[in-house]
């Protein structure tokens, strides 16, 4: 029989979506000078960790890791560690596969936890239930899309000109209150970090506040029902400054909201007394909105020719979901056609694409991620004349592949499992 685990967590259990991916905040208690947070699975089946403490994964039931890329676990007060726990859809779709053929319908998350002194590791389990997604879900960001009506996601204006009108397009589990603010960041502001772009909610209470503030364009309080889907008007886009040439970025900055199904309470956690409210929780950083202000509408710099740039995505960003990416620039008032130019990390040819100079920007496809030495690939883009002729050429931009979930990393602490 194993030894009890020391370290607690709340909430001990959770309802997820079945079909989709889920997010909850979890608060560690418990936690000493001697514990190191290590790695997280989910698995369909939990076994002594002896001479451990606690229950850790069996073999042959594990569904998979936490990526990296959703690891947003940190210390929080004196014995704490908050872990948002971001499941994938594959893990769900394992579980609920699991459950269509006789398993109980019901699958675990297990941190480890690892004794730097050399005493015995503890495993900490969450208790994860397969629903629809519904009002007993943690409500909870799976992800979001921010845009102009009808155009790409980067606008050109003319000083003193209005905005198109732009939205947030948001996939959500369970129900409760959005709640609010956009914000707009004028030229020469320092830009905002990925801990500044997470909501509120993803941060441990003490670093809530932390978060940067920029100019308030218009806040927001709407109740969003089970359904999974809503569209979030922005504000009226007269109120969005174009006065100063330059490139603006837009916010949007969502608050943490109660929220009864995920909510964490510190004191049954062993991590203080106060009830964490963290409705509208998302394990990745909120998407940017730009617009370039282009001061008295010319395009063409001092000497002739356009200052392009790379617009988005930033970078070093990661690909995510099926891997496609939309690549966008900024626009050359002399070129007659843009060439886009993508390679592997090792400088091999990846890709290319000629394109009209009606267009800026092009569409990533996935199977470029197929080809050797692809995990990060760098892209940029040539302005070309009527003839061919070389214009202008950016810079180098990285973009990252998130690695694969589907297949489980095996745990330092157990065999590896067996495959299905």
């Amino acid at each position: 029989m194993s030894l009890v685990a020391q370290v607690r967590v709340n909430p001990t259990g959770v309802s997820v979506n079945a079909m989709n991916a889920t997010t909850v905040f979890l608060t560690f208690g418990g936690v000493g000078i001697s514990l190191r947070p290590a790695e997280a699975f989910w698995c369909g089946e939990l076994m002594s960790a002896a001479p451990d403490r606690g229950s850790r994964c069996a073999p042959g039931t594990i569904y998979g890791q936490l990526p990296a890329r959703y690891d947003l676990s940190r210390s929080s007060g004196v014995s704490g560690f908050t872990d948002i726990m971001s499941i994938p859809p594959s893990v769900a779709r394992r579980a609920y596969q699991d459950a269509r053929r006789g398993a109980v319908s019901t699958f675990f998350y297990v941190r480890r936890f690892e004794n730097v002194a050399g005493g015995p590791s503890e495993f900490v389990a969450v208790t994860c239930r397969l629903t629809g997604g519904g009002a007993h879900t943690p409500f909870a960001f799976t992800d979001v899309r921010v845009h102009f009506e009808g155009s790409d996601e980067v606008t050109f204006v003319r000083a003193g000109e209005v905005l198109p009108p732009f939205k947030a397009e948001i996939l959500y589990n369970g129900t409760g209150r959005l709640v609010g603010r956009w914000e707009v960041i004028l030229p020469g502001e320092e830009g905002p970090t990925d801990e500044d772009l997470l909501t509120e909610a993803s941060l441990p209470q003490e670093l809530r506040t932390d978060q940067r503030r920029y100019s308030q364009v218009q806040r927001f309080n709407v109740f969003v029902p089970p359904g999974g889907t809503v569209t979030l008007p922005g504000p009226d886009p007269a109120r969005l400054p174009t006065t100063a040439e330059g490139t603006y970025l837009v916010l949007l900055r969502v608050e943490a909201t109660d929220d009864r199904e995920g909510d964490s309470d510190l004191a049954a956690a062993g991590a203080g007394t106060d009830l964490v409210h963290s409705g509208a929780v998302a394990g990745f950083p909120l998407p940017v909105l730009r617009y370039v202000v282009l001061g008295d509408g010319s395009v063409r710099g001092a000497d002739g020719a356009t200052p392009m740039a790379l617009l988005a995505p930033r970078d070093g960003a990661v690909a995510r979901h099926n891997g496609e990416v939309r690549l966008v620039w900024s626009p050359s008032h002399d070129a007659a056609f843009y060439r886009v130019e993508i390679e592997t990390a090792s400088g091999a040819t990846a890709l290319g694409a000629l394109l009209p100079r009606s267009v800026t920007h092009y569409e990533l496809p996935s199977l470029v991620w197929q080809r050797p030495n692809a995990s990060t690939l760098r892209w940029r883009v040539a302005a070309l004349g009527g003839s061919g002729e070389l214009l202008q050429r950016t810079a180098w931009h990285r973009i990252m592949r998130e690695p694969a979930t589907d297949a489980p990393a095996p745990s330092p602490a157990a065999p590896a499992p067996r495959r299905p």
